[in-house]
């Protein structure tokens, strides 16, 4: 049996049947792979498309903030939660803004604000909090305190802990 591996002549066709079979391997069994993985990535993504443009009908004010001027603008607290506020119908009376000194720790810029929402209902509340972390992506809420109104059916008043890292 150990003179088989040592005869040259099994090399001499071993190799080149296993070369030939190679072709005849990818294209019977790979690019017929490759294209139902090809058709079904292509599924996906027109259903995606659909599910997309879903979103934007029920949602448009998803797309606000993709064309405005002061997109390169540094994140400031009491502009930007201003905004976001007048945004979700919250009245300026309402919201307060207690924002910290930027400091660096472990050489990591980052600024805190304690952010007051009162007489707030629920869906204004969830609204706010949505569009502020979706529109600023290095914005954390770390904490957040509902307390709800005595006597009053949907009033809220909610104290929110941001922490912005630049």
């Amino acid at each position: 049996m150990k003179d088989i591996y040592r005869n040259p002549t099994l090399y001499y066709l071993l190799v080149p049947i296993i070369v030939g079979l190679w072709p005849l391997l990818v294209w019977t069994v790979y690019l017929p792979r490759a294209e139902d993985n090809w058709d079904s990535n292509k599924g996906q993504y027109l259903e995606a498309q659909i599910q997309i443009e879903e979103i934007l009908a029920i949602d448009p004010d998803r797309l606000e903030f993709a064309g405005s001027a002061d997109d390169e603008a540094e994140f400031e607290y009491a502009r930007d939660v201003d905004r976001v506020a007048r945004m979700c119908n919250i009245l300026p009376a309402n919201c307060s803004v207690n924002a910290r000194p930027p400091r660096i720790s472990s050489g990591q810029k980052s600024q805190t604000a304690l952010v007051a929402l009162g007489d707030i209902d629920i869906t204004s509340f969830a609204r706010f909090l949505s569009t502020m972390q979706l529109r600023w992506a290095n914005l954390q809420c770390t904490q957040v305190d509902l307390t709800k109104k005595k006597g009053q059916k949907d009033k809220w008043d909610a104290d929110l802990d941001f922490k912005y890292y630049y």
